[in-house]
């Protein structure tokens, strides 16, 4: 089912909105050698919900691995390793590109992903270290254990 009612839309945002406010971390997929690799990062997301928010260090496989193919996806959920988790989890894939942040803007992303994780600050500013923030394309929704839902993000 793909979500193009605006009332619809403005509900799976705010949706988005309190999932991603709530959650430090999610699951970042890549691929080595063509074969998936997944990694646990501290995200945050901007206010548009167009870019999601990373840091990794350089000398890491998953930089080189996003070097090598930004292709990513990315799965933030609300489970709570439950069995209430089959009616009240929430479970969202958020597909796209990765990129490094060089330029103008990677102050002011930096700050945005800061806010979230304050503790992190040295760490984000050692020269080791690298902001990438993935381009979203879309969004998949799953709740309720198996309804599935499709929010595209304008570029």
């Amino acid at each position: 089912m793909v979500i193009d009612l605006v009332e619809d839309e403005l509900q799976l945002k705010k949706l988005l909105k309190d999932l991603f406010k709530n959650q430090l971390f999610a699951s970042l997929a890549t691929q080595q050698h063509a074969r998936p690799y997944s990694n646990l990062i501290a995200f945050a997301a901007t206010q548009d919900l167009k870019d999601i928010l990373f840091i990794t260090r350089r000398q890491t496989h998953k930089y080189a691995n996003l070097l090598s193919n930004n292709s990513v996806s990315v799965l933030v959920d609300n489970r709570g390793n439950n069995d209430a988790d089959f009616r009240n989890a929430i479970a969202v894939n958020a597909v796209g590109t990765a990129e490094e942040v060089k330029d103008s803007k990677k102050e002011n992303l930096l700050q945005l992903y800061l806010v979230k994780h304050h503790s992190l600050e040295k760490f984000a500013h050692s020269p080791e270290s690298a902001l990438f923030r993935i381009k979203v394309k879309k969004y998949i929704i799953v709740r309720n254990f198996q309804e599935v839902m499709e929010l595209k993000v304008e570029g």
